[in-house]
């Protein structure tokens, strides 16, 4: 009886049942006749092979377990009971495991369907996770296809050739080898398993060998009793056999059991004693059986009735017929009626699931309607862009619909965004013509730049320049691959020419090469510097000295290097005193600034504004990027590594960020102040 309690208590870690095996009806005859089989049972001879002959007990007793052959054939609640304590019996390990919820996989994005799969194979028995990996598995198949198909499109759309498609993913990559592992584990699992429920099954059938044999030994008919108790805890120990043998054993072993309880009409008093444990032991099951329709949790009744099924069968015998039909009549009744409550159960979750099937085709029909009018600038095809995505990500957040349309509306969905995706693809390629044009066109300037850098006719070179770099502001976009490099090759050949030009066309030559000596003799004094270990003195030293290199002006464009080796030596010293680097950069960069403000070189102003916004847009691309990568750890711990390092570098780049923005206020600053200071030239030249 204590064993039963454990039993009833373990059975709220037992295993989940899901729909597809609950379409069944409820209903028990005590009287129907068993189908009681020894063919399934392995390693049986003819003289092994118990002849059948059941009893009317055994008829009544039996019938339970065999709805298949009863008097009004619609008993399959019972069969489904029998099935999931059938596939139960192959694991011994079922009582003890808890319960693992389904999670919403449909809605998961690819790096968190990895994630989760990892958590499972790491923490949980592998023999209680298999629904949920094939789930994850299925859906991290359909949405990997369905990625892989979008980079496809866009690498065609690209000019590329489609055999020649590669794309390493690193998610595919991870739940490859997670995956193996978990099948790597499953497979060592049910190949030991394997062997123990052949092992079970031989003791079992041992165990009835011994059961026949009990009526035949002539002996003193309670030592006889006490040999079949002992046979009957044996059987309760035996553990796990093969599902395929577990009713036919079970029912051999039953109808055997029933044999010896005739044989015991020899001693009334010991039958009656057992019959009147057994039904105290049933009526326990039963009362138990009627609460659970007072138990909220629906799973959590029904593995307990499970639990009581497989109690009522295998632990507990007959009881006499004057309340065999009763006692299994109220049994049978709480069972119908735990059986209605699942079905009314899923009944409703259907009508959820067609909701959620409106809601799909509702996203499904935005979709297509954008991609029926898709956009012709870049900016209109960017909202389109991030709208699909988020009807995406509602569509994914939306649930599940039916089994019997979920692969139509998956396919819909897909054509939806393939179709949207290929008119997007269709416009770039377009403007990847363009921009193929924009850079043949730059490139013919470059030439004539660089053939003019070095000309020493600046009357003619010096208005072509001119001329060839505002066309050059003219000419659109070019592939982003050689934007940087066209553009600082150009920079280049034409910052060379007017540096020449401005060292040949004027003395100014001469003050560069002076700032240059003065910077010089600066930066001298500067490395004879020695920190007093004052740091507000030391630190107003160094600021004195980033004055004074500011108030020198230009220098020659050779001897620009200087000024590196001037930052190297600050650097190390504010470094020293503790300066933090973003403090440090806007320091220094306030050098820079002072030097735009001399020069009031728009175009100069006009460049490091552009080299900025570019930095800061590379910064804010790589913290979105970092956290992203951080949701592949999130079941993990801070005190990972990995988490620390890339913890670690989003605030590196947070920080590159926040002084990328400070300087481009000090730009802002310097831009304003020199606008207005031609505005107010303007206006004096008009009062004159």
């Amino acid at each position: 009886m204590q064993e039963n309690e454990r039993k009833l208590q373990q059975a709220e870690g037992g295993k989940e049942q899901t729909s597809e095996n609950l379409n069944t009806h409820l209903e028990e005859s005590p009287n129907s006749e068993p189908n009681v089989s020894t063919d399934a049972l392995p390693d049986q001879t003819e003289n092994t092979t118990p002849e059948i002959v059941e009893s009317e007990e055994a008829k009544s007793e039996t019938s339970s377990n065999n709805p298949s052959e009863s008097t009004n054939g619609s008993d399959d609640a019972m069969d489904e009971i029998d099935e999931s304590n059938a596939e139960d019996a192959e694991d011994a390990e079922n009582e003890k495991r808890h319960y693992i919820p389904m999670l919403d996989y449909h809605s998961m994005p690819l790096e968190n369907l990895v994630g989760e799969l990892q958590r499972l194979v790491k923490n949980e028995k592998v023999q209680a996770i298999g629904r949920h990996v094939s789930a994850i598995k299925y859906e991290f198949d359909q949405k990997f296809q369905d990625f892989i198909e979008h980079k496809k499109e866009e690498f065609v759309s690209k000019g590329g050739n489609e055999i020649d498609f590669r794309y390493n993913s690193v998610a595919k990559r991870q739940f490859n080898e997670v995956y193996s592992e978990y099948r790597e584990k499953r497979d060592h699992y049910y190949k030991q398993l394997e062997q123990n429920l052949k092992n079970n099954l031989h003791n079992r059938l041992q165990i009835i060998e011994e059961l026949k044999g009990l009526i035949d030994v002539e002996e003193d008919i309670n030592t006889t009793y006490n040999n079949f108790k002992d046979l009957q805890e044996r059987w309760k120990n035996a553990g796990p056999i093969p599902r395929t043998n577990y009713n036919d054993v079970w029912r051999t072993y039953h109808h055997h059991m029933e044999i010896f309880y005739d044989f015991l009409h020899l001693n009334r008093e010991l039958r009656d004693l057992d019959f009147k444990h057994n039904l105290e032991e049933k009526q326990k099951l039963v009362e138990r059986a009627e609460a659970l329709a007072g138990e909220p949790d629906l799973s959590k009744a029904f593995r307990e009735l499970q639990t009581l099924h497989k109690i009522w069968k295998e632990d507990i015998g007959p009881v006499d017929k004057e309340h065999r039909e009763e006692i299994w009549e109220r049994f049978s009744n709480a069972t119908k009626a735990m059986h209605q409550r699942r079905q009314e159960h899923f009944m409703e979750l259907e009508k959820d699931f067609e909701k959620n099937l409106e809601i799909k085709q509702g996203i499904i029909a935005n979709i297509v309607k954008i991609a029926e009018n898709v956009a012709d600038n870049h900016r209109g095809i960017q909202k389109q862009i991030k709208d699909v995505e988020e009807l995406r990500d509602a569509f994914f957040k939306a649930g599940k619909v039916p089994q019997k349309v979920n692969e139509e509306t998956w396919g819909h969905f897909k054509d939806a965004v393939r179709k949207f995706n290929r008119s997007k693809n269709s416009f770039y390629k377009g403007q990847k013509k363009d921009q193929q044009t924009n850079l043949e066109k730059k490139k013919e300037l470059l030439d004539r730049a660089l053939a003019l850098k070095d000309s020493d006719d600046y009357a003619i070179a010096t208005p072509e320049m001119k001329r060839i770099q505002n066309e050059w502001k003219k000419i659109g976009h070019v592939p982003r691959k050689y934007s940087d490099k066209i553009w600082n090759e150009f920079k280049e050949a034409c910052n060379h020419y007017f540096d020449r030009l401005h060292s040949d066309k004027n003395d100014a030559q001469k003050e560069e090469y002076e700032n240059f000596d003065k910077k010089n003799a600066c930066l001298e004094r500067l490395k004879e510097f020695q920190l007093s270990g004052d740091k507000k003195k030391d630190l107003e030293a160094i600021k004195a000295f980033l004055a004074e290199w500011k108030q020198y002006g230009r220098i020659p464009y050779n001897k620009k290097h200087i000024n590196g080796k001037f930052n190297k030596i600050v650097d190390a010293l504010l470094k020293k005193l503790g300066v933090g680097r973003h403090e440090s950069e806007l320091l220094k960069y306030g050098n820079k600034v002072q030097e735009l403000a001399k020069t009031e070189d728009n175009y100069a102003i006009g460049n490091e504004r552009v080299f900025i916004k570019r930095k800061i847009d590379e910064s804010k691309s790589e913290i979105r990027q970092l956290e992203n990568n951080l949701q592949f750890f999130s079941g993990d711990s801070e005190d990972n590594p990995l988490v620390k390092e890339v913890i670690k570098n989003i605030d590196r780049q947070k920080e590159a960020l926040q002084t990328w923005k400070e300087k481009l206020k000090k730009l802002n600053i310097l831009e304003h102040k020199l606008n207005k200071e031609a505005e107010e030239g303007e206006d004096s030249s008009e009062e004159e």
